[in-house]
């Protein structure tokens, strides 16, 4: 985007990309927020100074999305419950999506997540499933082979999870990966292979799964949230 400005802090229909996500949350009743920031971390959280709901977390390095939840450890290693995993700049998440991953949550399942399919899947991480149609892994776009490159299902970053699972498998995670990052997604692979129960739910309409990373993708995204908050009003 070519700016200082931190991602989350771009307005859309008037409000911070942040915003949107923090009232998803708010709307299936979550009490606890934990926001991880690193660059521009001032700046948002000067933006949502009057938030009580929010605890900050500092993430001093930028290692990828594994070590950004890694660095909530110390506020969560204990709690023995379910935690929602979501991308401060994912805006259009509507918060159905969010109760039907909490719905469709069981005490055998390790972690949830829901994906889209794509026309043009390029930049997504890919859902990898095996020949009876279960996940198998999820795989990012850089590392993806020539066959797993045409594969239309996509990870739109919506993930719940045990929390006691998620924190013990974010331990096992490395950075062996072209972008030496350490992935979040690589804790799926991770729990299946110890056996723990993943669950994919296909939910999460093409538009949804939509990043802005142009200035072309922030005008595209104020069309759509400002089609969709006309169309609330109209209900």
């Amino acid at each position: 985007m070519k700016t200082d400005t931190p991602k989350v802090l771009f307005e859309v229909c008037a409000k911070p990309m942040l915003s949107y996500v923090l009232d998803a949350c708010r709307a299936v009743g979550i009490e606890k927020i934990y926001v991880v920031v690193g660059f521009g971390a001032e700046l948002v959280k000067k933006s949502f100074a009057d938030a009580r709901d929010i605890t900050w977390v500092l993430q001093s390095e930028q290692k990828g999305t594994g070590h950004a939840v890694l660095c909530c450890k110390e506020h969560l290693k204990d709690f023995d419950g379910l935690t929602f995993v979501l991308c401060g700049d994912g805006l259009l998440i509507r918060p159905q999506i969010l109760e039907e991953l909490t719905q469709k949550h069981n005490g055998q399942t390790a972690a949830i997540l829901a994906t889209a399919i794509l026309d043009d899947p390029a930049g997504y991480g890919r859902i990898v499933r095996n020949e009876t149609g279960d996940l198998e892994k999820i795989v990012e776009h850089k590392e993806c082979s020539e066959d797993q490159l045409t594969i239309q299902e996509i990870n739109p970053s919506y993930y719940l999870f045990d929390n006691k699972a998620l924190f013990d498998s974010l331990e096992k995670i490395n950075n062996d990966n072209v972008q030496g990052e350490y992935y979040l997604t690589d804790v799926f692979e991770i729990m299946l292979n110890a056996g723990k129960k993943v669950a994919v739910v296909t939910a999460v309409r093409p538009e949804e799964a939509m990043s802005v990373n142009t200035k072309e993708q922030l005008d595209k995204m104020n069309e759509i949230m400002c089609k969709r908050l006309e169309n609330r009003d109209a209900d």
